[in-house]
């Protein structure tokens, strides 16, 4: 028998709603809280899975 490689990539995404002085700092900010884990994706941020051969 062969052996292969299969890669399994989940997409998970969520919409995160912040105030800011633009859209620079509105993006830091939220990355900040990922960072920190106050942002965790869950399943119940499912949105797609790829699977794929690798070679």
């Amino acid at each position: 028998m062969k052996k292969y490689k299969i890669e399994v990539k989940e997409l998970l995404s969520r919409i995160v709603e912040t105030e800011a002085d633009n859209e620079e700092d509105a993006v830091e900010m939220v990355r900040q809280m990922y960072r920190n884990c106050d942002i965790v994706l869950d399943a119940s941020d499912y949105i797609d899975t790829e699977i794929s051969v690798k070679r």
